[in-house]
């Protein structure tokens, strides 16, 4: 029943993400309306439950090869035939957790060498400056007044890309700019952003020891191990209010009359 119930889950589950399983009833069709999309075959259906499995278990990540899918498909044609696993999980897991470990960890280094690799590149471009925790920056536009301090609160407009181009995050996009204490962002801002005075702008480029590690953001769009690029103006630098004045000591309040 075990078994059972997690396939019913994934069902579930697969039909949700589609909007297959909305409690409401869908709209009558207009009637300058497409028409329906035609029916899938069994074929496709399975083969797109095949690849929702695949994605849900990380399949891509730990880059197994066409005979290690064969070997994990032989698996799940025992498990269709009701069929014992050829070892026991109680036998097979702690080599198994050997195994599937260190598939990820080959998978996030070299993550992280494709990450670093544009800073290679980096090195011979002319504006291109690198800091000593290996973020790198180049002045796009230099501003004409101060430069924001770690406790300053900033208001920029940004966009954040990946090494590939794939944008994650953008205010530019959004049509609001973002603002923000500098020294509660990723330490690659915080660092960076100092570089640049109000008025200008900069790009940064900060690799994931000063960005967000190997640990993914979900629902961010940022991959483990990830360079991050933004393109960002500094439009406004607020410091912090003053401290509020210490009372003074051995006063007391006034009796009341």
């Amino acid at each position: 029943m075990k078994s059972k119930r997690s396939l019913l889950t994934l069902i579930l589950a697969l039909g949700l993400a589609s909007g297959l399983c909305a409690q409401t009833p869908a709209p009558a069709p207009a009637a300058d309306a497409a028409p329906a999309a035609p029916r899938l075959s069994e074929a496709q259906l399975l083969e797109v439950f095949g690849w929702f499995i695949g994605k849900q278990n990380g399949l891509e990540e730990l880059g197994f090869s066409e005979e290690q899918v064969t070997a994990l498909a032989r698996g799940m044609q025992l498990a269709r035939e009701g069929k014992e696993a050829p070892v026991t999980l109680e036998a097979a897991g702690p080599q198994l957790q050997e195994f599937l470990g260190a598939r990820q960890e080959a998978y996030l280094a070299k993550l992280k060498s494709d990450n670093m690799a544009i800073f290679e590149t980096l090195k011979g471009k002319p504006g291109v400056v690198f800091l000593p925790s290996g973020v790198a920056y180049e002045i796009l536009t230099p501003g004409e007044g101060v430069y924001p301090k770690p406790e300053d609160t900033v208001k920029v407009h940004y966009t954040g890309t990946l090494i590939d181009g794939t944008k994650f995050d953008s205010s530019v996009d959004r049509g609001e700019p973002a603002s923000f204490v500098l020294n509660e962002v990723i330490p690659g801002w915080t660092e960076g952003m100092q570089k640049i005075n109000k008025g200008g702008k900069i790009k940064l480029y900060i690799p994931a020891e000063q960005g967000y590690g190997a640990t993914p953001r979900q629902g961010s769009g940022i991959p483990p191990n990830a360079t991050l690029i933004f393109e960002v103006e500094l439009l406004d630098v607020t410091p912090p209010p003053p401290p509020a004045p210490a009372a003074a000591s051995g006063t007391s309040a006034p009796a009341a009359q």
